[in-house]
């Protein structure tokens, strides 16, 4: 283990935070959303859900962006990639299931399907090849500045074959909307450490408007026992706060840079989510100036109408309405070898978290 991540992990430390978790009493019930697909998997991994007082429920989010993007994306990436484009993706979004089909298969049928691991690889080979190449743009905050880099130099270098279908969400409006929400009564939110590496604190200053408290946290367990312990401390006072307990990535003003590129290339607009559906400006797609390299705009094709798996309850695992368990699929017909639906595809999905750590 790498020194710097061992204050992070000690034990006795850890074992104190427990203690402090567990002397918080409350008279009802207490939701702490994470929001992050990285927070999901720690606190499986490490079993951190296990550590608190029966009134506190750890729920999961929108915190996964391939699990929030709807069926109607991964159906027309299909298309494309049986239309005999190049399509490239993150590996995570090759296996997912959209209405018909999935990338994995359309590969499998001879369609020209690849992993990347950044946007500038399939830039790459754009330039090592005269077929149309597109790049699934889907992700949070923390992947759109190097989206937005590759399509500035695409438009900087005249690169007519390269193409990106924007996919991109934002975070803050889809707090708005969970806060929102009802049904959810949601306490207090555990927010993302990579998205906020990029906002800073200062974009979350809205969540003490809408009366909820929210905690930046890191990724090791003494950073998620000691986040929560905050954000319980607020909740038991009646305070809705915005603290940034993982100040060794986050700035209060965030990445300037990186927002100034997101701002130059992308235009927020509505945008649906799975599970959420449509919410207000939470999307990222580009600008007019940009718009040659946009695939929606340059390709025609048209998928059947999208749909969802009839029973796959993946949109209300999103939205934080049931746990994994409680879908009537999850270990029986559903599972990472066999995955149903997004959630038990992505290495982020709240369902692959509960397979894999209980």
């Amino acid at each position: 283990m790498r020194d710097f991540v061992k204050p992070f992990r000690d034990s006795s430390r850890i074992k104190e935070l427990q203690e402090k978790l567990l002397s918080f009493t409350f008279g009802e019930e207490v939701k702490i959303m994470e929001v992050c697909g990285t927070h999901t998997m720690q606190i499986h991994r490490f079993g951190i859900h296990q550590m608190l007082p029966p009134e506190v429920k750890l729920i999961s989010g929108p915190g996964c962006p391939v699990c929030v993007t709807p069926n109607e994306y991964i159906d027309f990436a299909v298309e494309l990639a049986r239309a005999g484009l190049t399509v490239t993706t993150f590996g995570d979004m090759v296996r997912v299931p959209g209405s018909y089909s999935s990338l994995e298969k359309a590969r499998a049928e001879g369609a020209d399907v690849r992993v990347v691991y950044s946007p500038m690889d399939s830039y790459e080979m754009s330039i090592q090849q005269s077929k149309p190449v597109v790049f699934l743009a889907i992700g949070f905050e923390t992947t759109a500045p190097a989206v937005a880099a590759t399509v500035q130099r695409a438009r900087k270098e005249g690169r007519t074959n390269f193409f990106v279908l924007p996919g991109g969400k934002l975070v803050p409006p889809a707090l708005r909307a969970l806060s929102a929400d009802p049904e959810l009564k949601i306490s207090g939110f555990l927010l993302p450490g990579h998205v906020s590496v990029i906002l800073g604190r200062k974009d979350y200053l809205f969540l003490r408007e809408l009366g909820k408290p929210g905690v930046i946290a890191g990724f090791e367990p003494v950073d998620i026992l000691q986040s929560i312990i905050i954000l319980l401390e607020m909740i038991k006072d009646g305070r809705a706060e915005v603290i940034n307990n993982y100040p060794r990535a986050v700035r209060e003003e965030g990445n300037l840079k990186a927002k100034a590129i997101l701002e130059e290339v992308f235009t927020p607009g509505d945008s649906r989510w799975r599970g959420l559906g449509s919410i207000p400006r939470s999307g990222l797609f580009l600008r007019e100036g940009y718009s040659a390299h946009d695939g929606f705009r340059a390709f025609s094709v048209k998928p059947p109408p999208a749909r969802e798996h009839p029973g796959c309850r993946c949109g209300d695992v999103l939205k934080g309405l049931i746990n994994p368990p409680e879908c009537p699929l999850f270990r029986t017909v559903c599972s990472p070898e066999n995955p149903l639906g997004p959630c038990m595809v992505s290495s982020e999905g709240s369902c692959s978290a509960w397979f894999k750590f209980g």
